[in-house]
């Protein structure tokens, strides 16, 4: 069994780390680049960067700051947000990122995902999924529909068959977030997260709600997530991920330790 993957997320604004609650009422916390280091430094398996309003503004992402942080950390590094061409990929990959999460522009424009993982292999090609609760329906049977640019469009596509689909063309890797439990610290969706990670065979990420350890725990055994996003629980010092990674392994979850 592979090592379950613990990964701070980095939401970034007009150059600062933000925070809100169901992608509404963010507030700026501090440095990403500073909080990239912090938590290379405490023992993150990946860090993820989004530049969360690149799309909705029909931006590019802030590239500079993307080279900032992949200047001093020495782990995976994940980057999104209004990557729109294999261009734009190979811009965010030259500032140092292992990895490109697609959103927004991957739903409007599938063929961009088989683009990116001819270009540069599918292990570097992330599926980001912003998922939202909703009617079952003939058009969308799972019960929960994407939403993009931040959360503010519905798109009537149902999230499990996206799901697939983007496995299909070529993602390698999903992150899979709730937009119900986005910063609520009540928890992680569990169901959902289960049904996208059985549905495929590429690792599936949670996210969306973390507040304490055990949420982590859950999400990593009932959930069946190969990796857990935290935010608000270690931005705000609630938890060191020291902390969270002992308890994990205490709790019998196997995890990554470098002590």
């Amino acid at each position: 069994m592979l090592s379950k993957r613990i990964i701070p997320c980095l939401d970034v604004r007009s150059g600062k780390l933000t925070k809100g609650i169901k992608f509404r009422g963010n507030i700026d916390i501090g440095d990403p680049v500073t909080a990239a280091c912090k938590y290379y430094e405490e023992g993150a398996d990946e860090i993820v960067f989004y530049d969360i309003t690149a799309s909705s503004d029909g931006r590019a992402i802030m590239i500079e700051v993307v080279r900032k942080v992949a200047e001093r950390i020495f782990i995976p590094f994940s980057v999104g947000g209004g990557i729109r061409s294999v261009e734009d990929m190979r811009q965010v990959i030259l500032a140092g990122a292992e990895k490109i999460s697609v959103n927004s522009e991957a739903v409007k424009n599938p063929p961009l995902i088989t683009e990116g993982a001819k270009a540069f292999g599918s292990q570097c090609v992330v599926l980001g999924m912003d998922v939202k609760k909703t009617e079952r329906s003939n058009q969308i049977p799972s019960g929960y529909e994407i939403v993009i640019h931040g959360g503010r469009i519905p798109t009537g596509i149902d999230a499990l068959r996206w799901a697939k689909e983007a496995e299909q063309l070529g993602a390698g890797e999903i992150c899979l977030n709730s937009i119900d439990a986005d910063g609520t610290q009540e928890g992680y969706e569990i169901q959902l997260t289960k049904m996208i990670s059985e549905a495929v065979g590429i690792p599936v990420i949670a996210s969306g709600g973390a507040g304490k350890p055990e949420h982590l725990r859950d999400v990593l055994t009932k959930g069946s997530a190969d990796a857990a996003l935290i935010a608000s629980m270690v931005h705000y010092e609630t938890y060191t991920i020291r902390a969270i990674k002992s308890f994990l392994a205490a709790s019998g979850v196997k995890i990554r330790t470098s002590w």
